[in-house]
């Protein structure tokens, strides 16, 4: 690999060859590869953090006379005879939220000489007034007690902050994509996780609900990045044989940070826990100091010089030796002949993208094939983001019920990684598709049975969707034309998350028929998986470089 003397030419670098020297996974790229991991941890939280600081603690009407001033019992014996509910099938009572009975003005008592023993059905009428004063059933205290929005007419306002939060997710991941190949992966990494700590912060402190979702909206966008920046620099500095443990280890990752938001039970007050989530990730501004700037960019930018110092340092952490010839080819070149090639160069490629775009505009199998993808990709998304939130709505601590939801994606991902290598890409997608779909109507309908069968149910489901998930990136990346792989992945990922935007309000069905967000999830899931056993199979196949070698998969 060494230049010649004479000729202003170099010799392209190919990074996998010198991983080759350094090792693919030494010592150097562990430890790297573990401190950008634990970012993730926080950006997960963050992700989903508004299930419970905009969440809705269970609540009803305060009773005057009946309730304690003091200490009010939200599931005191009389309650059923102050306030209207309805009971389940196993006969516990849900009280109405914003609405009691009427007092009986033809009775003895008044509201203020009621005391709770003379509670009985005697003492009220069947008709139902509003009140404005309410009872709670734990210490949660979200943004539903701080302003105020109580009452199915404000039920709106807090599913909104989920669909903000999914517009932020769309913004970053379209602006850091961009960012990270302009600048620099570690600068943008590092300024998602500085923009995600401040907003937060900026979020516990908010003064009112639109200050609130203003900066749930930018929270969201800072922390879109933090991910696919980790999953880029996990990816690029390793060898080929270490890229799927590399993304798959990530996502472990990503599924304990989800996880660690369980232990918000400890934390009553949502500015408090927004807080824990949100200064912590301050400490990985030192990071600038630690961790290297990605090589295979440095090398694309012509930046050799940078290239080779973080090359050296990593062969002499994993103890290599690398040859002279590589040490030799680190020497900076600015020619403007390889500026000027790389300028040609990049006009080509652009004329080729949009020469391919155009050419899966006019393939009818193409059209219909994507638009079948994008239809799968919504579903994923409306369906992995709306288990985790419709989580809280199981009976049983809401807070295990989450953490649980949330640790099944770990085996979710292992069984992905084991179908991808044994089933195929086709059958994996499907299968794992059908299995959420059965699993989600069963568990809808088996309201009568043990709580731990319907949460097991409801896990395997969320098991089925993670696997899906993780399948249907590479499936997508496996069916595109090469020249325009990377952009035909990041438009499905994009509609896939706007689609999500829907995911906050799915729970809300329940109001109307408790078991509807499940038959909702399985039928999608249902239709997405047998649609799926349309594509073509992938698996051991050439990835396709032209539009016509895309047209040609599964014939």
């Amino acid at each position: 690999m060494s230049h010649s003397a004479s000729g202003p030419a170099t010799d392209v670098l190919d990074f996998d060859e010198i991983l080759n020297q350094i090792g693919e996974f030494g010592r150097y790229q562990r430890r790297n590869y573990l401190l950008i991991c634990l970012p993730v941890l926080f950006a997960a939280a963050n992700s989903l953090s508004y299930v419970f600081t905009a969440g809705t603690p269970t609540y009803r009407c305060y009773v005057p006379g009946c309730d304690s001033i003091e200490a009010p019992d939200y599931q005191a014996d009389w309650v059923p005879i102050a306030v209207p509910g309805t009971w389940n099938k196993k006969g516990s009572f849900k009280p109405a939220i914003c609405e009691r009975y009427v007092a009986n003005e033809t009775s003895t008592f008044s509201w203020e000489s009621l005391q709770a023993e003379q509670c009985t059905a005697a003492n009220f009428t069947q008709e139902k007034e509003r009140c404005l004063q309410f009872v709670y059933g734990s210490q949660e205290r979200t943004i539903l007690q701080e302003w105020q929005l109580m009452c199915e007419e404000n039920a709106w306002k807090l599913a909104f902050v989920g669909t903000t939060h999914f517009a932020g997710l769309v913004i970053g991941t379209a602006l850091f994509g961009y960012l990270a190949d302009r600048f620099g992966r570690k600068r943008i990494f590092l300024f998602c996780i500085l923009f995600m700590a401040v907003t937060g912060i900026a979020q516990a402190l908010a003064w009112d609900y639109i200050s609130f979702l203003s900066f749930a909206l930018l929270n969201a966008v800072g922390t879109s990045g933090v991910y696919p920046l980790a999953f880029i620099i996990g990816v690029e500095m390793v060898g080929p044989r270490k890229r799927e443990m590399s993304s798959i280890v990530l996502n472990y990752f990503y599924a304990v940070g989800e996880a660690l938001l369980g232990l918000s039970m400890f934390l009553s007050d949502w500015r408090q826990l927004q807080l824990v989530l949100s200064i912590p990730p301050l400490i990985f501004l030192g990071y600038f100091w630690i961790v290297p700037e990605s090589v295979r960019w440095l090398l694309a930018r012509n930046q050799r010089e940078k290239a080779g110092v973080i090359i050296r340092r990593a062969a002499e952490v994993n103890r290599r030796d690398i040859s002279i010839e590589l040490l030799a080819s680190f020497k900076q070149q600015e020619l403007d002949m390889e500026s000027t090639a790389s300028d040609q160069k990049e006009k080509q490629e652009n004329s080729q993208i949009w020469l391919a775009v155009k050419e899966v505009f006019a393939s009818h199998i193409l059209i219909v094939r994507y638009a079948n993808m994008l239809f799968i990709w919504a579903v994923n998304a409306i369906v992995y983001y709306g288990l985790s939130l419709n989580s809280t709505s199981l009976s049983g601590n809401k807070y295990l019920n989450f953490t649980l939801v949330c640790l099944v994606e770990i085996p979710g991902y292992s069984l992905a990684w084991l179908c991808l290598r044994k089933l195929g890409r086709r059958l994996a997608l499907s299968g794992s598709l059908l299995l959420c779909a059965v699993t989600c109507v069963a568990s809808g309908y088996l309201t009568m049975r043990a709580n731990w069968l319907i949460v097991s149910l409801f896990l395997i489901g969320k098991l089925g969707i993670t696997s899906s998930f993780a399948v249907i990136y590479t499936y997508t990346a496996e069916m595109m034309p090469t020249v325009i792989r990377s952009g035909g992945v990041g438009v499905m990922s994009t509609f896939a998350r706007c689609g999500a935007m829907l995911a906050p309000f799915v729970p809300l069905l329940g109001s109307y028929y408790e078991p509807l967000p499940l038959l909702l999830f399985g039928a999608v899931s249902l239709m997405a998986g047998l649609l799926s056993l349309l594509l073509p199979e992938t698996f051991h196949m050439k990835l396709p470089d032209t539009v016509e070698e895309a047209i040609a998969l599964g014939k």
